[in-house]
Parts: structure tokens; sequence; C-alpha cells
């Protein structure tokens, strides 16, 4: 059930953070149901190359697909005076997207036993892999690659569910509302990670 549920709310979210960027890129219809599919299951899609998912198992999703169609379909009938407030909101749903795909990748490399290293990288890709490919898409520079902090919470879980603190469907949520709530943070105050600079 926990799995569904989170599965269920990263689709929604990457999905409508993928319309989203779409949007503001003035991309046609097509472009904004092609950036939001790829958006909620590329991180998944690649999660699964990885750790030796048959690359069949995105297909079996079609209740997924159907969601992840809605929320598009809602989010781009929305009255446009409603989405001028959408630089905050898209961020915020990005956020619950990275919380929710992180935790459920680290789950799924969990459940099939692999070690820690894995299940940090399962998380990573998962929460993450879907924002790179639709940042490069929208030609603009991954979240993930910059010095704002962005994977490192995907990092934490991955090794919170891979040293087994958070087993529990009320510990996995209570998860979940921390690391939303540190990636809401992060941007809100553009916590960022240290880096140099070559160019003067």
């Amino acid at each position: 059930m926990t799995w569904e549920v989170l599965s269920m709310i990263g689709t929604i979210a990457f999905a409508i953070s993928g319309a989203i960027v779409a949007m503001e890129e003035e991309y046609d219809i097509l472009g904004v149901y092609i950036l939001g599919i790829v958006t909620a299951f590329g991180g998944g899609a690649i999660r699964n190359l990885l750790i030796g998912v048959p690359v069949s198992a995105l297909w079996e999703q079609g209740m997924y697909f159907q969601i992840a169609l809605l929320s598009i379909t809602a989010i781009f009938l929305f009255p446009n005076n409603l989405l001028k407030h959408w630089d905050k909101w898209g961020n915020f749903f990005d956020a619950i997207g990275l919380s929710a795909f992180a935790i459920q990748g680290a789950l799924y490399a969990s459940e099939m036993n692999h070690p820690i290293s894995a299940i940090i990288v399962a998380a990573v890709l998962t929460g993450s892999g879907g924002g790179i490919i639709r940042d490069l898409l929208a030609r603009r520079k991954p979240l993930v690659l910059n010095s704002e902090i962005y994977a490192v919470w995907a990092i934490i879980c991955g090794l919170v569910i891979g040293l087994k603190f958070a087993t529990s469907p009320m510990e996995l949520f209570t998860l979940f509302i921390v690391i939303t709530g540190l990636r809401v943070l992060s941007y809100t105050f553009d916590w960022k990670l240290p880096s140099k600079r070559l160019r003067t």
C-alpha cells in the first residue's frame, strides 16, 4: 500500500512538474504531454535498467499512465491567470515528486536485497532521473548538477531506508514529509552546496 501511494503521489507531482516546465518554455500541447510523461516515468525507467528490472515492467503501469495523462490534462486546462504563481508551485510539486520517488526507488532496491550503495543510487536515479531528462529536453541546466541542494535529499532517503531506519508505513510517510520539507526549505532559502568556479 505504501508503495502504491508513493508511486501515485510521485507520478502526479512529476507529471504536473513536467507539464509546467513545458508550458513555461511555450511548447505545444504534444510537447506538454511528452515532457509530463517523460518526467513522471524517466527516473523509474533508468532505475530499472541499472538494477536489473525488465524494461517491460514500465509498460505494465497502465493505471499510472492514466493518472499522469489526467494530471497533465488538468494542468493544461487550468486558467492562465491562476498559472502565474506556478514558479513556486512548480518547485513544490517537484519537491513532492523527488521525495516520493526517491523513497520508492530505495524501497525497490531494498526489496531486491541490493547493497546500500545500490539502494542510494536507485533513490537518486528514481528521484531525480525524470527531472534531469525534463530539464535537458527543456534546454535547462539540470537541478541535480547545479550547486542547488537537490540530489542530497534523495541520497538521505537511500541511506535511511538502506540502514533500515524507516521500515513501517508511518516511518516512510514521515520520511516523505521531512524530505519534502527540506527540499522546500532548500529552494526557499537558496541553500547551496560548495562549488568552485574556474571562470573569473
